[in-house]
């Protein structure tokens, strides 16, 4: 391969990540200049006064309070099938790393042994 063919690859990859990089940087500087952060956490804020009400007119009531239903913390799953095909390989690839490591160094000790006698 020619080193003009190479410059114009290299040259191609970095074009590419500069401009993956600034419309990174444009989104997450219009999402900070818009507020969306500070709405989410004003959300939040609304959502906890709304519970801390409904808590105290549940006590001028006396209801059975259960502190589990005031709470707002959903436990959100991120697992789809991309997400566990890349666990799932990842754990393979770091298990048979280990593998061929224990196998090389247990090699080249023996080696290294069998040269001292």
């Amino acid at each position: 391969m020619k080193i003009e063919d190479k410059l114009k690859i290299y040259t191609k990859i970095f074009n590419i990540s500069f401009i993956v990089l600034l419309i990174t940087f444009l989104a997450l500087y219009v999402s900070q200049s818009t507020g969306y952060y500070n709405y989410e956490q004003h959300k939040k804020m609304v959502l906890t006064e709304e519970k801390i009400k409904q808590f105290e007119k549940d006590v001028k009531q006396g209801k059975n309070l259960d502190l589990e239903s005031y709470l707002d913390s959903p436990v959100k799953n991120y697992q789809n099938k991309v997400s566990n095909f890349g666990y799932q390989l990842s754990y393979n690839i770091g298990k048979y790393t280990k593998f061929g490591i224990q196998k090389t160094f247990g090699f080249l000790n023996k080696v290294i042994e069998g040269e001292q006698k």
